[in-house]
């Protein structure tokens, strides 16, 4: 209990000073103040436990639906991992290995024309991403770039602007909507989920391009982290309008004459996300570590540590 207080005491400012940067920060603290120990608090202990029966370099996949918040939850972890425990932590979202705008359309001519939308298994660039376990595992740490992908430019930022990793970090939290997924049977391909794949993947040949990803190149990737903490959002409805948030968010941040996503191109959007989303709050709500169960207002509902 000392030692939660304590924490709680280094950590406070930092973290209050972030959520108003995320524009999270409400008129009264007090709710935010109570999940920060009641919450926050305990999974960083648990982080620094396991990172301890390790012994070196902790790899943490963190995943959760569209627009549920996992980029502000990695921030708060973060915070307290590097704050008071004084880890060095690197946070990257799986996002930013997206192939090129170029490599897509590639893929959209060649194998289906769905491969131009980026997010489904298959248009991560697999290399890079095992590039980037391989640096960081390296007996002889080198600093290196990682790369940086722009929602709103829908394409891979040139080097200059990649991420930084300029020292051997301790824990890694790699945080994604499709972290920890895993493949279907050949089976429960086979009926559509709506509308995007009845009309648009009569062929399967979309769907079932996914799954052989998911069961081979992306099992071999999720197979190098070590836990994973599962964002459970109430229901695939949430998504939609946790997503149409995030949307107008984007759009206050943009400093670029960029259109954002409407509400119909939002609603498209999330059916490429609908099959792999719903899956996960199967699979992952019986293996994943730490589960976070969010209320429809965003908040966490209680999380549960296995």
């Amino acid at each position: 209990m000392k030692k939660t207080e304590s924490c709680f005491l280094k950590v406070k400012k930092d973290y209050l000073k972030f959520l108003s940067k995320e524009k999270i920060l409400n008129k009264s603290k007090k709710p935010l103040i109570v999940t920060l120990k009641r919450d926050y608090i305990p999974m960083s202990f648990w982080i620094e436990k396991k990172y301890k029966e390790k012994g070196k370099a902790l790899f943490l996949g963190l995943s959760g639906g569209q627009g549920s918040g996992k980029t502000t939850v990695t921030g708060i972890l973060k915070i307290i991992l590097k704050k008071y425990f004084r880890r060095k932590v690197q946070t990257i979202s799986i996002d930013d290995f997206y192939k090129t705008q170029k490599d897509r359309i590639q893929m959209s001519r060649s194998i289906h024309p769905l491969f131009n939308t980026r997010g489904v298994p298959g248009t991560h660039s697999i290399n890079l991403i095992k590039k980037f376990f391989n640096l960081i595992n390296k007996k002889i740490f080198k600093k290196f770039k990682s790369p940086k992908f722009s929602k709103i430019l829908d394409d891979r930022l040139k080097k200059k602007y990649w991420h930084s990793v300029n020292e051997k970090p301790e824990i890694i939290i790699i945080e994604g909507w499709c972290m920890g997924a895993k493949p279907q049977s050949d089976s429960l391909l086979k009926k559509p989920i709506n509308i995007l794949e009845k009309n648009e993947d009569k062929e399967l040949v979309w769907r079932k391009y996914v799954n052989k990803k998911l069961k081979e190149e992306y099992k071999k990737i999720f197979s190098k982290i070590d836990y994973f903490i599962f964002m459970k959002v109430p229901s695939f409805k949430m998504v939609f309008k946790w997503r149409l948030l995030q949307e107008k968010k984007l759009n206050k941040r943009s400093y670029l004459n960029k259109k954002i996503m409407s509400y119909n191109e939002i609603k498209r959007f999330i059916m490429f996300y609908e099959r792999i989303t719903l899956q996960m709050l199967k699979d992952l709500s019986k293996s994943a570590s730490i589960i976070m169960l969010l209320k429809k207002n965003h908040g966490i509902k209680r999380i549960l540590f296995r």
